[in-house]
């Protein structure tokens, strides 16, 4: 009995003393608030990586289905676009920290599981042949936690994301679309845009004493306005082959201009004829857009017999009345500003028959916006382009929005 009572007494004794049991509960709970905020930490960065994958698997399937509409790639090809797009978006973002070796096993594995399906779903529009596809995009990794977090047992996590994208070439829009296009001499100019597959190229100089001998040096090969115009309009036709094969719904014709008009083509079905146009441009001269505007307005409202020629090549061919557009392009100033004036009473006659002009301001100064901006149908039609790629992007859209083609995230 003496015995037990002094073991009760030593054990009363050990909890009273603090200090000893300080470094006993220490021991107990640092683990735990260890692995607490390990954990914390751990979810901050999921979300973050999570955020990450969802953004590249949203792109991955909106490129895909783009590829696959605008540039007729095949399934295979947009397939691979889709898993580019993943890797290329989360790579840096996902990778940081690791070795080399480390890399190389995790891109192996990200791809391994990165899926992308494919469904094709032809359809047969009202009076052309079309098509609709659905992308899904998946991908998953395995997310490594913190040393802190492992004290609970666990060294890794997965994180999975999924996207879904639509696109159509389906169109029932009739359409007449008439570009007015600036071939001065600034279009010769350099953009900040490099050539994607020449960056660059060796240019001549004067050196030497009195500058008596000619050397070379290689220099940044920067795409001109000219041919950024002529990748841009093949972009905004490359909507209307997508969307009009069977070339029964959509009429093109094409002006340009320096310090005067040059010939204009006649309004044609499909674009064959405004791409081989375009592409013959070259830039020299000034500036004057008032005659190749007024040409543009002047064919798309052409009569002849009492008639308006373009309703009647759509009634005949298709049995629709035309939406008209005027796509009004240009670098700079008119070199007199009589000629911002004329230029503006036929915009304002474009308007009035119900013509769509979009306008393209393609690094112009102050007075060349200013009046593109007059001359656009509404806010929304009118693109302040700075560079090759801007330009390429707002000839798009026209293009988009005029076929009437679908790109869009389902999921």
């Amino acid at each position: 009995m003496a015995k037990r009572s002094k073991f009760l007494y030593s054990c009363a004794n050990v909890m009273r003393d603090r200090g000893g049991n300080f470094a006993m509960i220490a021991a107990l709970v640092l683990p735990v608030l260890l692995a607490s905020g390990g954990v914390a930490i751990d979810m901050t960065n999921m979300m973050l990586a999570k955020n990450q994958l969802q953004d590249a698997t949203d792109a991955a399937a909106l490129a895909a289905s783009s590829a696959l509409i605008n540039d007729a790639a095949s399934m295979e090809q947009a397939k691979k676009i889709a898993r580019d797009f993943v890797k290329a978006h989360t790579q840096s973002a996902l990778t940081a920290g690791m070795t080399a070796e480390e890399i190389a096993a995790f891109e192996a594995a990200f791809l391994k599981n990165t899926t992308v399906d494919i469904t094709a779903d032809p359809k047969t529009a009202t009076l052309t042949s079309s098509k609709a596809y659905n992308v899904s995009v998946s991908s998953k990794f395995d997310f490594p936690l913190n040393a802190f977090t492992r004290l609970l047992g666990q060294k890794s996590t997965e994180i999975a994301t999924a996207s879904k994208s639509f696109s159509s070439s389906e169109t029932k829009n009739a359409v007449s679309m008439f570009l007015v296009l600036d071939r001065s001499g600034s279009m010769g100019e350099d953009t900040a845009t490099v050539v994607e597959d020449k960056p660059t190229k060796i240019e001549q100089y004067s050196c030497g004493r009195n500058n008596s001998r000619t050397c070379e040096r290689e220099v940044p090969n920067y795409i001109t306005k000219i041919d950024a115009l002529k990748d841009a309009t093949k972009s905004l036709t490359g909507y209307f082959k997508a969307a009009d094969p069977d070339k029964v719904l959509v009429r093109t014709g094409a002006v340009s201009y320096n310090a005067s008009m040059q010939k204009q083509t006649d309004l044609t079905w499909g674009s064959g004829t405004v791409d081989n146009y375009v592409k013959a441009l070259t830039a020299t001269g000034g500036t004057d857009s008032g005659d190749a505007f007024e040409t543009a307005y002047e064919k798309l409202v052409l009569e002849k017999n009492g008639k308006m020629v373009e309703e009647a090549e759509h009634l005949a061919k298709n049995k629709q009345v035309p939406t008209k557009y005027i796509i009004f392009m240009t670098d700079g100033d008119n070199n007199y500003t009589s000629a911002d004036t004329e230029t503006e009473k036929w915009c304002d006659k474009a308007r009035a028959k119900n013509i769509q002009v979009y306008t393209v301001a393609f690094m112009a100064p102050a007075r060349g916006q200013k009046l593109l901006g007059k001359c656009a149908t509404t806010t929304s039609h009118y693109f302040k382009a700075e560079d090759a790629e801007q330009l390429n992007a707002a000839f798009k859209y026209i293009g988009e929005k005029a076929s009437a083609m679908t790109v869009r995230l389902t999921q």
